[in-house]
């Protein structure tokens, strides 16, 4: 799939309950700061985040493994990104943290132009750990 995204916008933080999902994504046009949250309560990592700077000068691609929480903010005018997922998506297994929870410390380029509802009405990191353990 892809998503249109202009400066500002901040998708995330989703993720899937069950077995997960594993992604590839890549920022076609423009750039993204592209953020992953370990959500796997039995990793050495969990809850830690990585950000990764996703655009169209290097076409660096970014391995999304299952179990990990995803999400990015446009610092360009327009970013247009490419998903690869390894299974057919199912909306009753979606995840979604507030990007800007405290607990998870993420710190954006940018103040965030838009949300969607969901992204705006997302639960927190400590609700989620909750659920998972």
């Amino acid at each position: 799939s892809q998503s249109r995204s202009v400066r500002g916008v901040i998708r995330g933080m989703h993720g899937r309950r069950g077995e997960g999902e594993a992604k590839l994504v890549r920022c076609a046009h423009g750039a993204v700061h592209d953020v992953l949250v370990d959500a796997r309560p039995e990793s050495p990592t969990f809850g830690r985040h990585e950000v990764f700077l996703l655009d169209d000068a290097t076409f660096r691609h970014l391995y999304v493994p299952p179990g990990m929480l995803h999400g990015f903010q446009s610092p360009t005018d327009v970013a247009d990104v490419c998903y690869r997922i390894d299974r057919p998506h199912d909306p009753a297994e979606d995840l979604a943290v507030a990007h800007d929870d405290p607990d998870l410390g993420i710190d954006w380029p940018l103040r965030p132009a838009l949300l969607s509802p969901r992204d705006a009405t997302a639960g927190t990191w400590a609700q989620l750990v909750t659920q998972l353990r």
